[in-house]
């Protein structure tokens, strides 16, 4: 077991080497710890996202060329977690130049070996082009993707190895959890909380202070403390890049809460689809174990706290807390009626806090830094940072952290680096099946968890969803009413039947079949879901709808009143034609279509028998004269 003094040595040996990548600190300083004796750093992202690039391959194809140069002892190579700008992977950056590679390849690692780490000349050609300035090579802080976050949650994914304990100490890790053990009553910890601001960053932002002194004052022989990582929706990964780039910070947190309500035991609930997650908790909970971190009389106090892993098997319902309790007891996972609520009773009957990934990273910096640190970023009513999955039709996919209260429009224009191809901004998608879609005319709203249910949407776990004018709002109503239907556990009749009714009307909608009269039954559908069912997935699920009917009603009614499909994409309302003047006769949309529905002579025009189109769109795709068009 680490004493505290132990701690503040593992600190000060390893402190030099994790500012020597994060805030360009001197060779100087790096050299002040152990692992300060190499001249040069490369992380390499080890994020799912850049795994599924290859950037393994990159790393072993490093550690190859390094040892052909012999630089084994002058050159570090780090995997990390995720730096954030997942549309560049593989990513990795060579401190202390900040050179920022990105979409690297492995026939670009001689040349990086040979030019950047023997001979210290950066390859520019292959870097971020944002960080190249001239001659200048600019730190990856001061690009439009990162000038605007604000890294608290994210803090250290990205800088330090997810897999060692020390580095993650060099970082002022479980220095909270020594603080709280030593100098603070469980009362004190929960005030610090409650006057920080801190709301649940899993969707419903309810005061984290507030559910942890519920469960605080409920007397037992046992309590828990459960981590929610089962994040479900739709192109959300948040929680996961956490767990991957910095997990020890989930189990410091955990820890605290366990001292803070008198709980001795943690359950994290992880879906088992996150493989990378999985394993670096693993390691991290076996390090933890080790140091005295967790397990019997930490730091000397008396105080004892373990946490163990639990696998879910992919199902959305377990994201809602008492289906996640349920299954963690070896039952299926569905929910239970409240009151009673967890904190009374949760898991086995126990009072129970559960909170989300992302909420508890925020913890061990609260602590440290103190309430009105934290208090100061943000809104009025909603304090802090918050960190989106930002994804669908923007330049920069990835992961950010903006201060609550950032909006829209600079996620997506300033951060996000506009849409594609020069396309207009038509919705965004907040707070997944569970959320609403915001229109154009919403594009300066402040995000944060008022503003947003205040237009029809809400936070939900931070996914954000981008679309451009080639967005069909009622396929993406339809899109996130299919998942729900396949996601509902059934336990409960309004949500059993009435997502399937709703979807029923929707897939009449889109191919052209719907009534007017079928979207008065699509809001009282709605409204019988909202009031009836028994847990937020029914009761939210009617929200993407709801949303797209209050902004985007015309395409309905065009769905309806029209029979066509303005964005051109449900395909029982579409028609594909030849433009006669553009088309040049090559015949090749008639050599690819599948179903030999373009007729026409070689050097004349052609033409779609649309009796056979079977509308695949693949001749509009080939077509080099842009001679094919939809309506």
């Amino acid at each position: 077991m680490k004493s505290l003094e132990e701690l503040r040595v593992i600190r000060e040996k390893m402190q030099g080497t994790v500012e020597y990548r994060s805030e360009h600190e001197s060779l100087a300083d790096a050299l002040a710890s152990e692992h300060g004796k190499y001249r040069a750093h490369v992380l390499v992202c080890g994020g799912t996202g850049c795994t599924s690039s290859g950037s393994q391959k990159i790393r072993e194809r490093l550690d190859e060329e390094i040892k052909k140069n012999g630089l084994e002892e002058e050159v570090c190579v780090i995997k990390t977690g995720c730096f954030g700008l997942c549309a560049l992977g593989p990513i990795m950056i060579v401190y202390p130049e900040g050179a920022f590679y990105s979409m690297v390849k492995e026939e670009d690692i001689p040349e990086i070996v040979e030019e950047h780490l023997a001979k210290g000349n950066v390859v520019k050609r292959l870097l971020y082009d944002e960080t190249v300035k001239g001659d200048e090579v600019l730190p990856l802080q001061e690009t439009n993707f990162y000038k605007k976050q604000h890294r608290v949650a994210l803090r250290n994914c990205g800088v330090i190895s997810p897999e060692d304990i020390e580095e993650y100490i060099g970082t002022h890790g479980y220095e909270a959890l020594g603080k709280v053990l030593t100098e603070m009553e469980p009362k004190d910890v929960i005030q610090t909380l409650l006057d920080s601001g801190l709301r649940g960053r899993g969707g419903a932002g309810f005061p984290t202070g507030m559910k942890w002194k519920f469960a605080a004052a409920n007397e037992a022989d046992q309590k828990y403390v459960c981590c929610n990582a089962d994040e479900g929706d739709p192109g959300a990964f948040m929680d996961r890049s956490v767990l991957e780039g910095d997990p020890h910070v989930v189990l410091e947190a955990m820890a605290i809460a366990g001292y803070a309500i008198g709980a001795s035991q943690g359950y994290i609930y992880v879906r088992a689809e996150y493989p990378i997650a999985v394993e670096r908790l693993n390691i991290a909970i076996k390090q933890a174990r080790e140091y005295g971190m967790l397990g019997e009389d930490i730091f000397g106090t008396g105080f004892k706290f373990d946490i163990e892993l639990r696998l879910g098997a992919g199902a959305f319902v377990c994201g809602e807390e008492t289906a996640l309790m349920t299954s963690i007891e070896g039952n299926r996972g569905e929910p239970r009626p409240r009151p009673p609520f967890p904190a009374l009773k949760g898991l086995f009957q126990k009072p129970t806090i559960l909170n989300n990934v992302e909420t508890l990273a925020n913890i061990p910096q609260i602590i440290l830094n103190g309430a009105e640190w934290f208090a100061a970023m943000g809104t009025e009513k909603s304090k802090g940072t918050k960190v989106f999955a930002l994804g669908g039709k923007v330049n920069n996919t990835g992961l950010v952290e903006i201060p609550m209260g950032t909006t829209l429009r600079e996620i997506v224009e300033e951060i996000g680096g506009g849409i594609p191809k020069g396309k207009k901004f038509k919705a965004a998608q907040t707070g997944g099946p569970s959320g609403g879609c915001i229109p154009a005319e919403k594009f300066d709203t402040p995000i944060d968890y008022d503003n947003l249910i205040a237009i029809g949407s809400m936070m939900g776990s931070g996914g954000l969803i981008v679309m451009d004018e080639d967005t069909c709002m009622v396929d993406i109503a339809k899109f996130f009413l299919e998942f729900t239907v396949d996601e509902s556990c059934g336990k409960c009749t309004p949500c059993r039947i009435g997502t399937r009714r709703m979807l029923e009307i929707l897939d009449k909608i889109t191919k052209g079949q719907g009534t007017m009269e079928d979207l008065d039954r699509l809001e009282e559908l709605a409204a019988h879901l909202k009031s009836n069912s028994l847990c937020a997935l029914g009761q939210t699920a009617p929200n993407p709808v709801l949303s797209t009917l209050r902004y985007f009603k015309d395409e309905y009614i065009a769905h309806i009143v029209d029979k066509k499909c303005p964005a051109g994409v449900c395909k029982d309302l579409l028609q594909y034609k030849i433009d006669a003047d553009k088309c040049k006769g090559c015949t090749l949309c008639a050599r690819i279509c599948p179903n030999e529905a373009i007729v026409g002579k070689v050097k004349e025009p052609h033409a779609i028998n649309p009796d056979k189109c079977v509308k695949c769109g693949a001749c509009m795709e080939k077509c080099r004269f842009g001679a094919i068009y939809k309506e």
